[in-house]
C-alpha cells in the first residue's frame, strides 16, 4: 500500500502567514567544529507549514494541542476534490455525501499555490455557512490545502470559531499535489506541546488496499 507524505517541507523562506515568524534552523555545535555531534536549534511559530489548530487558537479557555484526542487526526479519511473557484460554501459540499464522524479533506486548486513559493492572499477558503454545515453534520476533522480554512483578513474568523467550537479537528497547510479523491488512512501527529494553540504536524495518507 502506497504512503503519501502530504506535509510541507519545513525550511527557511517557506510561505508563512503574514506577521507570524518563519522557520529558522541553526547549527549550534558541529563535528567540523571539534565536538562529537552535530546539534541544531530551531525557531518557528506554532502555525508553520502543515499544522493543526487547537481550540485555544481562537477560543479563550479552549483546549490546547496537548489536550486534543489523537482520534481526531488518526484513522479513515475521505479526500474530496472540489472544482470551486473562490470558496468552499455550503452549496459546494451539501450533496457530496459528507457523513457524521467523518474525517474530511478538501483538495482544491490551492494545491498549486505551493509552487509559487511565497504567501498568496487569494486562496480558496471555507465560508461561514459551510463551516456551520460541517459542524451540524458532526464531522470529526477537516483538512485544507492552504495555510488557513478562513479567508484572508476576514473579521471575526467565523469558520474557525464554528468548527473549533464544535470540537472539529482542523488541519491546515496540506500539500495534496498528486493526491486523488477517495478513501485513505490518515495519520496526522502534532507535536505534544504543553499549552500550545497549534502545532506543526507530519501528515501521511495511506492507500487503502
Amino acid at each position: 500500500m502506497k504512503i503519501y507524505d502530504v506535509s510541507l517541507l519545513l525550511k527557511p523562506g517557506m510561505p508563512v502567514w503574514p506577521g507570524e515568524p518563519g522557520f529558522e534552523i541553526n547549527r549550534i555545535q558541529s563535528i567540523e567544529g571539534g565536538v562529537g555531534a552535530n546539534v541544531s536549534a530551531i525557531r518557528t511559530g506554532c502555525h508553520i507549514g502543515t499544522h493543526i489548530d487547537a481550540p485555544l487558537h481562537f477560543i479563550e479557555g479552549g483546549k490546547s494541542v496537548d489536550q486534543l484526542s489523537l482520534d481526531l487526526f488518526v484513522g479513515r479519511a475521505t479526500v474530496f476534490s472540489l472544482s470551486v473557484r473562490e470558496c468552499i460554501d455550503r452549496e459546494a459540499i451539501a450533496h457530496i455525501g459528507i457523513r457524521k464522524g467523518q474525517r474530511v479533506i478538501f483538495k482544491t486548486s490551492n494545491s498549486s499555490l505551493w509552487e509559487r513559493g511565497n504567501f498568496q492572499k487569494e486562496y480558496i477558503h471555507i465560508t461561514e455557512d459551510a463551516a456551520r454545515y460541517l459542524a451540524d453534520v458532526g464531522i470529526k476533522t477537516v483538512g485544507v490545502d492552504y495555510l488557513s480554512i478562513e479567508a484572508f483578513s476576514l473579521d471575526g474568523c467565523p469558520a474557525h470559531h464554528i468548527l473549533l467550537g464544535a470540537g472539529v479537528g482542523v488541519i491546515e497547510g496540506l500539500d495534496l499535489r498528486g493526491i486523488e479523491e477517495g478513501e485513505y488512512d490518515l495519520c496526522c501527529l502534532p507535536l505534544r506541546i504543553a499549552g500550545a494553540d497549534g502545532s506543526p504536524a507530519r501528515v501521511i495518507l495511506r492507500e487503502i488496499g
